[in-house]
C-alpha cells in the first residue's frame, strides 16, 4: 500500500475518532437496545427465548466483542467500523476504476458517516452494520465469486431482513452463477437457525423478528410520513446524487477508460434495488436509507471523478454547495458537544434530553440495588437497561410487546398493531 494511502486512512480514522468520541456520554436509539441485549447474553441469557428481540441475531455480536460497555470504548468501536466501510468503498470503486475513485468513494462514504442524524450514521445498529456484507457481497459478485458474494448476502441478512434485497443485487452480476449464489445465500441462515433450534429459539425468532418485525416496519401515513422522510435525505445527499446522475446518463461514460463496455444497467439496478429494501414499509426513517449508500457512493465516486478530469465547473459547483448543506446543519454540534466535555458544561441539547434522563434514572436505581435485583422498565427505555447493566426481569422486558404498540409510535398514539399477540404476552 502506498505511503499516501495509508496517511490518507490515518486521518480518515483521525476523524472517525474525533467526532464519534463527542458523542462518548451519549447512547442513540436504536444501538442502547443491542447493546442491552449483548449485556442480556452476557447474563447467560438466549435471545428470542429468554429475552424479546426483534432484530435478527447478529446485531448482538459486534457489542458482545468487546464487552458490550457504552462511554468512550463503544465510540472506538465506532470509529473502526466507519473507518472499515471507506477501506471497503475504496477498494471497490478502485477495482472497478482507479485509485483516483477509490479516494473519492472513502470521502463520499466518510462525509456522509459524519454529516448526517447521528442515530443513523454513528450508530452500530441493522441498517449500518448491513453496510458491510452488503459492500462485500456486491464486490464479490462482480468479480465472479458467486459463492462468496451469497455467503455474505446471508450474513448481511442475518444483521437486517434487508439483506433479501443485497442477494438480488448480487444475482444482477452474473445469473449464470445463481445456484452458486443460492448455495451460499442459505449456508450461513442454516447455521444460525440450527443454532436456534438448538437453543429453543427458533419459534421466537420467527415471531419477533419476522412477524413483529414487518408491523414494526410498516408506516401507518406513508405518504405524508414516509415521502416526505426519503425527499429530505435526497436533499441532504444531493451531492451524491448529482455525481450518480453524471455518471448514468453522460454520453462521455458509455465507455470504461480500458474499453470494455460499461455495465451501468447492472449498477442502476444496484441502486433501484437497493431503494426498494429501504422502501419496505415506507417508513423513510433515515437509518433505513443507509442500505442506499453503498451503491450511491460507488457510483458517486465515479461521478465525482468525471466532474473533475472534464472540469464540468457547474456540476463542481453544484455538488460542492449540496455537501455544504449537511455540514453546516451537522457539523458545529460535534464542536459544542466536545467542548462541553473539555470544560465539564453540562449538555442541554434537546435530542439528547431523553437519553440524560435515562441516565438519572439508572443512577436512581444502582444506588438502591441489591444483588440479584433484575429489571423491567415500562414504556421504552433500552438505555436504562444498558446503564445498570442489569438482568431482566422476564422475556418481556419493555412495554412494545406487552401493549403491542411499537416503539417511537407510543411517543404519540396507543393503537396496537398486534392486539392479540400483545394478549398472550399480557397474558404471560
Amino acid at each position: 500500500m502506498r505511503r499516501s494511502t495509508i496517511l490518507f486512512f490515518a486521518c480518515l480514522g483521525a476523524i472517525f475518532l474525533a467526532t464519534r468520541l463527542a458523542h462518548a456520554d451519549i447512547l442513540w436509539a436504536d444501538e442502547d437496545y443491542h447493546l442491552a441485549a449483548a449485556i442480556q447474553t452476557l447474563h447467560g441469557k438466549i435471545p428470542y427465548r429468554d429475552f424479546w428481540y426483534d432484530k435478527p441475531p447478529l446485531n448482538i455480536a459486534p457489542y458482545l466483542l468487546f464487552g458490550a460497555p457504552s462511554g468512550w470504548i463503544l465510540r472506538v468501536a465506532c470509529a473502526l467500523f466507519g473507518l472499515g466501510l471507506c477501506a471497503l468503498a475504496y477498494r471497490f470503486a478502485s477495482v472497478l476504476w482507479t485509485r483516483r475513485e477509490g479516494i473519492w468513494a472513502a470521502l463520499l462514504m466518510a462525509f456522509f458517516l459524519v454529516f448526517y442524524f447521528p442515530g443513523a450514521t454513528l450508530t452500530l445498529e441493522p441498517d449500518t452494520l448491513m453496510m458491510a456484507p452488503h459492500f462485500a457481497a456486491i464486490y464479490f459478485a462482480w468479480r465472479k465469486r458467486a459463492f462468496a458474494a451469497g455467503v455474505l448476502a446471508g450474513i448481511a441478512t442475518l444483521f437486517n431482513v434487508k439483506g433479501l434485497f443485497v442477494a438480488a443485487s448480487c444475482a444482477l452480476f452474473g445469473l449464470t452463477s445463481l445456484p452458486m449464489l443460492i448455495a451460499g445465500f442459505i449456508l450461513p441462515n442454516i447455521l444460525m437457525l440450527g443454532g436456534l433450534a438448538f437453543a429453543g429459539a427458533l419459534s421466537g425468532y420467527w415471531q419477533q423478528v419476522w412477524e413483529w418485525g414487518f408491523l414494526y416496519a410498516k408506516s401507518p401515513d406513508p405518504v405524508s410520513t414516509g415521502l416526505i422522510r426519503a425527499l429530505n435525505w435526497t436533499g441532504f445527499h444531493a451531492a451524491l446524487v448529482i455525481a450518480t446522475c453524471v455518471f448514468l446518463f453522460c454520453r462521455q461514460v458509455s465507455q470504461r477508460e480500458d474499453g470494455q463496455p460499461e455495465t451501468r444497467w447492472r449498477f442502476s439496478a444496484w441502486l433501484v434495488l437497493s431503494f426498494a429494501g429501504a422502501a419496505v414499509g415506507w417508513r423513510f426513517l433515515p437509518r433505513y436509507l443507509d442500505g442506499v449508500l453503498p451503491p450511491l457512493v460507488i457510483l458517486g465516486a465515479r461521478g465525482m471523478a468525471l466532474i473533475a478530469r472534464d472540469r464540468r465547473l457547474w456540476l463542481g459547483a453544484a455538488a460542492a454547495l449540496s455537501l455544504l448543506v449537511p455540514a453546516a446543519r451537522f457539523g458545529p454540534r460535534y464542536a459544542i458537544l466536545a467542548s462541553q466535555t473539555v470544560s465539564g458544561t453540562p449538555s442541554n441539547w434537546q435530542d439528547s434530553a431523553m437519553d440524560r434522563d435515562s441516565q438519572s434514572a439508572a443512577a436512581i436505581i444502582q444506588s438502591t440495588a441489591q444483588p440479584g435485583d433484575t429489571i423491567f422498565v415500562w414504556g421504552y427505555r433500552p438505555n436504562i437497561v444498558a446503564y445498570t447493566r442489569m438482568p431482566v426481569a422476564s422475556r418481556l422486558w419493555d412495554s412494545q410487546p406487552v401493549t403491542g404498540v411499537p416503539a417511537d409510535r407510543h411517543l404519540s398514539i396507543s393503537t396496537p398493531v398486534a392486539p392479540e399477540l400483545a394478549a398472550a404476552n399480557r397474558a404471560e
